[in-house]
């Protein structure tokens, strides 16, 4: 059965006309500093996608306040509200950090009254010196390179209402967690988070990091495109690199160009697509909307999950 069967296939304009009376609450300046390194934004985006999609999640949230409502008065007691967490999920490179930055600045613009954070799964990847002692960093970015134990405890933390909740610092550009920093978490009214795996269920347990939303974005694009989109960002940052040694990509921005091409194109073979394909696309039925992409970033088909 094909997955999309339980989702509603909407197309652009049938999408931003459900919600048109929305201003980006935001300026194009502030769009393009807070986007992916890789990723084509624009405020039409704003307000074609975005718009309608913060307007769908209020619904949601709604919705949610109310059962919260419902079930205090059910057990005659008043109930603390906890946070409405938020999962982006989709492949590297597709632009996910875009759409969950994007979508914390606009929640937090649009609940002035609402705390927004977010953070990203990165930060509970192992440690590079762990994943060489697992004999796993081949496979970074795959369920068994994460502390899905740690990161399952965290979010049961902050539905509990748990606060200055500390998560690790993952770096891009050392490409491994930074020792000894950490970013806190202070009882969020919304939480975004944002990763590869934030649909995924951990090796055999029973619950998925899913349980925890209550609402949920996959990003999705062909797989071509995706690839070449990974490339394109490769080659900018080797040349971001190429003059910091302390950088991560140091030696293949001064080394021979064709060799890191190959070794790019190495690691998204074996690595990254492999993740996508039988990790990451089978979560994808999982979400309440599908953000597809085409050339250029462009935002072409939402699928709106029927139940």
């Amino acid at each position: 059965m094909d997955e999309k069967t339980n989702f509603y296939h909407l197309s652009r304009e049938e999408w931003q006309s459900f919600y048109r009376n929305g201003i980006p609450p935001l300026t194009d300046e502030e769009l393009q500093h807070i986007k992916s390194f890789n990723d084509t934004i624009s405020l039409q985006d704003v307000q074609d996608i975005y718009i309608p999609l913060t307007h769908l999640i209020n619904i949601y949230m709604k919705e949610y306040e109310s059962l919260n409502l419902s079930k205090g008065l059910f057990m005659q007691k008043f109930l603390t509200p906890t946070p409405f967490i938020i999962g982006v999920a989709g492949s590297v490179a597709v632009g996910k950090s875009t759409t969950a930055r994007l979508l914390q600045m606009m929640l937090s613009r649009i609940f002035k009254r609402q705390t927004v954070q977010l953070i990203t799964t990165d930060g509970f990847l192992y440690s590079t010196d762990e994943l060489i002692e697992r004999d796993i960093l081949n496979k970074k970015g795959f369920p068994e390179s994460y502390d899905m134990e740690k990161l399952l405890t965290f979010l049961n933390s902050v539905k509990n209402g748990e606060d200055d909740l500390k998560i690790p610092v993952y770096s891009h550009e050392i490409y491994d967690i930074i020792p000894g920093e950490f970013e806190t978490i202070s009882q969020p009214d919304i939480l975004i988070v944002e990763g590869i795996n934030v649909l995924q269920s951990p090796a055999n347990q029973r619950i998925y990091i899913s349980d925890f939303f209550d609402f949920s974005v996959f990003v999705d694009a062909d797989a071509d495109l995706i690839e070449t989109w990974y490339l394109k960002r490769f080659e900018d940052l080797l040349a971001l690199a190429k003059d910091d040694k302390t950088n991560y990509y140091y030696e293949y921005a001064n080394g021979p160009r064709e060799e890191a091409l190959a070794m790019a194109k190495n690691v998204w073979k074996n690595v990254n697509l492999k993740n996508l394909n039988e990790f990451i696309l089978p979560t994808r039925s999982r979400a309440d909307v599908i953000l597809h992409k085409a050339q250029g970033h462009v935002i072409d088909d939402i699928f709106l999950r029927k139940y």
